[in-house]
């Protein structure tokens, strides 16, 4: 069967695209003064934290955002909360290295309303090695090592819902239903897409298990499955559909295209830096959460500015 003819589109509302163009290099910073930036009294025996989680993330979304090491980033932070008119202190470097090992990023996302599009797909973060260029010149001087970042998408709000990070020998599949977890049990997954490497027995039974449909094409010389459970018939329907409408055309009527949404993100989340800028694990982890929360904030503000344009249409 042939390949369908893929639609061409034009371009055809030139000021709001300029406009949208240009609201790219906007920049905003807004300060809530009734941000909890001293800790609370803990209660426990010993010397209590100064500043709060909120403010240890504060200084570090400003250092992921602008990409600048940790003293350069103090001193920005000092500067916003003086224009801000806040005689709040500011950690000092050796506080927020200290803290960013423990510390819960809290990564502000939206509920989706009448079933969650989870798009799932996992990319590589340079964490030490030698670039392209001096590998290729000079040889490199030890292996250059990654993390893996595996991402969950919201295909409506393009906000990421869920994170984990691991070693580069980890694989995509058995991150999946930790990515699930993620999203709260009384919140609704109406379908998971993936790529072929999610094709597992493991992925279909908990995407089966959230009551949710896979939209995960087969692997090449897939078989049908024996097993009487729940993941298996939905692997099994979908092969059976893929042997009867051809791949292309499966992928299409299922909308499993939707899934380069996630390669979009992808792409944005490289954006904010191409390597971590630490070495310990649980600060490389909380690095890379700094950034999905800001990446998330990008879309949440985006969506307020598009409200608030539709109010002013509307009156």
């Amino acid at each position: 069967m042939s390949k369908p003819a893929s639609n061409k589109y034009k371009t055809t509302n030139w000021p709001s695209y300029h406009a949208a163009l240009k609201s790219r290099g906007a920049l905003m910073i807004w300060l809530d003064p009734a941000l909890k930036w001293a800790a609370e009294p803990s209660g426990k025996c010993g010397c209590n934290p100064t500043f709060s989680d909120a403010a240890i993330q504060f200084c570090l979304t400003i250092k992921c955002l602008f990409g600048l090491a940790l003293r350069q980033a103090t001193g920005m932070v000092e500067s916003l909360l003086r224009l801000a008119n806040l005689d709040w202190n500011v950690p000092d470097s050796s506080t927020i290295s200290r803290r960013q090992k423990t510390l819960k990023v809290i990564i502000p996302a939206r509920q989706s309303q009448g079933g969650l599009h989870l798009l799932v797909d996992s990319t590589d973060i340079k964490m030490r090695g030698e670039g392209e260029w001096k590998t290729k010149k000079h040889g490199t001087e030890y292996r250059r090592q990654w993390r893996k970042v595996h991402l969950g998408i919201d295909a409506e709000t393009l906000e990421i819902r869920a994170i984990e990070v691991t070693d580069n020998k980890t694989g995509d599949a058995p991150m999946l239903p930790e990515l699930m977890k993620q999203i709260p049990e009384s919140e609704q997954i109406a379908a998971i897409y993936g790529d072929g490497a999610y094709d597992t027995k493991e992925c279909h039974n908990a995407i089966a298990a959230r009551g949710a449909v896979a939209i995960i094409p087969t692997r090449q010389n897939a078989q049908f499955r024996k097993e009487n459970t729940a993941g298996a018939r939905a692997r099994n329907e979908i092969l059976r559909a893929t042997k009867c409408l051809g791949r292309t055309i499966w992928k299409k009527w299922s909308g499993y295209h939707r899934r380069s949404l996630v390669e979009t993100k992808m792409r944005c989340f490289k954006l904010l830096g191409e390597r971590v800028m630490v070495r310990g694990f649980d600060r490389q982890v909380a690095e890379l959460q700094v950034r999905a929360a800001i990446l998330n904030r990008f879309a949440l503000s985006r969506c307020l500015l598009e409200l608030d344009h539709y109010k002013l249409l509307v009156y």
